[in-house]
């Protein structure tokens, strides 16, 4: 039973990062670095997933995905029926 490793993308607004280093600082496989003043992915293949620099960015400027998951489709706002409670399977 070989397990295949998970890999990770790093999605970057840097037009939002202000390089304030708490996404660096908080990685704690120091795969993040800063580079011109916004952060990077220097070493992404060393990325366990935590997401712990997308919790602690206040710009929200880093988002992580798995690779290879396909990702459920969004639903609009205008597609919920807001009358049905929270609760039930909106569909």
């Amino acid at each position: 039973m070989s397990e295949q490793k998970k890999s990770f993308e790093h999605i970057v607004r840097e037009r939002w990062c202000k390089g304030c280093n708490i996404c660096v600082a908080f990685c704690p496989k120091q795969v993040l670095a800063l580079r011109n003043g916004k952060v990077y992915a220097a070493h992404p293949e060393l990325c366990i997933g935590c997401r712990l620099c997308e919790i602690r960015c206040p710009d929200f400027a880093i988002e992580i995905h798995e690779k290879g998951v396909q990702k459920p489709e969004s639903q609009d706002a205008s597609d919920v029926d807001h009358t049905i409670p929270p609760e039930a399977k909106h569909a």
